[in-house]
């Protein structure tokens, strides 16, 4: 079995190049893609498939919504859960118990390497969630045991338990009331896998397979991937909603920037993912390029090191927010795309407050507070830069040089190492980066989702805070305001927490960007959202 299925696998992911985009052998120029599907690009490439194993990327960000269903979506306007997989929902009074009905009829996909027998149910959802909060279940380690986005937000120590009451019935208990919890499991990271597909794979001693040739119940499935090269994506011909339009996608991830903005113009690529705000005006140049955009729940901001013997001072770290000009940033970066940062929440939040007194450019007063703290002679500081544009920032590089000439202005030398010089997601690495440039794309539309993955403790444990900031009191306004139920005092107790960070600054909120998406205007359908890309089950090609 574990020989027919290792067989199975390198017929299916062949070795050819990417010329496979157009048949082995032949030219890449993506004209067979195009005559029954579209090319994508923009984003790079994966080690997995699994988004339940990553907090960002093209796995959450792109393909989940393909590849996979969720119970419940947010509404792209209102932020509200709406039904998905579940038809309903109901909770007890206390806010602990959680009963989903869901969908009868919902297939999963047939692929090369497995043919369901039944539905989705029940069983489907307990499997998918247990994975992720008990350390015994048989697939929790699979893939390294760690689920990045679901640490969090505390995800395995709010849910106590997920049961199977029937067929179509099941259970959340909570340990605790939790005003995020529908919001959370509406993210592109809370898939449902197949029960039916993990017990296949554990009987042949292929249990790694479940994240590198997935299983779901989206409008694509999984049919080629080449590393570096290129992701193919084929119609599930079963799916529950609507006959999908386009019989396959491909996703190009052979380079980014502006080769990849090349390929757009040229044609060779259908669809260019977050294009960057320098590259909006060439795009509506194009008479046969659509440009599409909505106002994202993002944020750009520096990480500051709180461990850093000069940064564990307030005083040093308020300098740094008053020395940047965010304006200078706005005008040289987004392109009049964007808008200033007043708050780590973007200006769609609810809970939103625009504060001009803590967050603004004082070059006097940031000189003023370094002296005070005892640097008047100046200071070194390191600063970790990613190399790749995202919503929330087109041009990270550019940013921290505007950054570095801000912080000269008032004695401190700052040092710029690209993210391709160390690995950012090892803590020890970090531990000797002073700043970071950073951003966050929120996946729901509740406070929390930005403010305990950036700076809680629980975060900082997991080594998802960079600041490597804690604050109990903090900590206890964010837990609070999960727990209560009246609005207004939520409201309250998130305005208290944001009062705290302005006089902490473990974060220097610096920009929000635009969510852009273009796209050849020969296809029609694509629908965005302020959390990521949408399913492509409408998208066609209309001449």
């Amino acid at each position: 079995m574990k020989r027919a299925m290792n067989l199975l696998i390198k017929m299916t992911l062949g070795m050819c190049s990417l010329s496979l985009l157009a048949g082995c052998g032949e030219k890449s120029d993506h004209t067979k893609v195009r005559q029954s599907g579209f090319v994508y690009c923009g984003l790079g490439g994966s080690h997995t498939f699994n988004p339940q194993l990553v907090d960002s990327g093209i796995t959450s960000e792109a393909l989940s919504p393909q590849l996979f269903d969720t119970l419940i979506n947010l509404d792209a306007t209102s932020y509200k859960p709406k039904q998905n997989i579940a038809t309903s929902w109901t909770v007890n009074k206390k806010g602990t118990e959680y009963v989903f009905h869901l969908k009868k009829g919902i297939q999963f996909q047939s692929t090369h390497w497995f043919s369901p027998t039944r539905d989705l149910n029940a069983h489907d959802v307990v499997f998918s969630f247990k994975r992720i909060i008990d350390p015994k279940h048989a697939f929790h380690k699979v893939g390294g045991g760690l689920y990045p986005w679901f640490a969090s937000v505390d995800f395995a120590d709010l849910v106590k338990d997920v049961k199977a009451l029937s067929t179509y019935k099941v259970k959340f208990e909570l340990n605790r009331p939790d005003n995020s919890f529908l919001s959370n499991i509406a993210t592109s990271f809370a898939v449902i896998h197949s029960k039916e597909y993990a017990n296949q794979l554990e009987l042949s001693d292929e249990k790694q397979m479940i994240d590198s040739l997935p299983i779901g119940t989206g409008p694509f499935y999984l049919d080629e991937h080449q590393v570096n090269d290129f992701i193919r994506l084929k119609r599930h011909n079963n799916y529950w909603k609507n006959k999908v339009k386009m019989h396959q996608v491909v996703f190009d991830v052979s380079q980014r920037g502006t080769g990849t903005f090349a390929k757009f113009l040229r044609q060779e690529c259908d669809v260019l993912y977050s294009p960057l705000s320098s590259q909006i005006p060439i795009i509506k140049q194009h008479k046969f390029l659509d440009l599409i955009s909505k106002p994202a729940m993002n944020v750009s901001f520096v990480a500051v090191n709180t461990t850093h013997p000069a940064l564990t001072d307030s005083r040093v770290r308020k300098a740094l927010s008053f020395a940047i000009n965010r304006q200078n940033i706005l005008d040289s970066v987004y392109y009049g795309t964007g808008s200033l940062a007043y708050s780590i929440l973007p200006p769609n939040s609810w809970v939103y407050r625009k504060d001009q007194t803590q967050v603004r450019y004082d070059r006097n007063y940031a000189l003023a507070l370094l002296r005070e703290a005892g640097f008047s002679q100046g200071l070194e500081l390191t600063m970790s830069v990613p190399l790749d544009p995202r919503a929330y920032n087109p041009s990270p590089i550019k940013t921290a040089e505007l950054i570095q000439a801000n912080l000269a202005d008032i004695g401190i030398e700052l040092n710029i190492i690209t993210e391709d010089r160390f690995d950012s997601s090892d803590i020890d690495d970090m531990a000797h980066i002073d700043l970071a440039l950073s951003g966050l794309i929120a996946n729901t539309g509740d406070p929390d989702s930005f403010l305990r993955p950036l700076l809680s403790c629980s975060a900082k444990k997991f080594g998802l805070n960079v600041s490597s900031w804690c604050d109990k009191d903090f900590d206890e306004l964010l837990d609070l305001a999960l727990e209560v139920d009246n609005p207004r005092y939520r409201l309250n107790l998130y305005r208290q927490a944001l009062n705290i960070l302005n006089d902490e600054f473990p974060v220097i909120p610096l920009a929000h960007g635009m969510h852009f998406q273009a796209h050849d205007d020969s296809l029609s359908g694509f629908r965005i959202s302020p959390f990521n890309t949408q399913p492509f089950d409408l998208v066609e090609r209309i001449r």
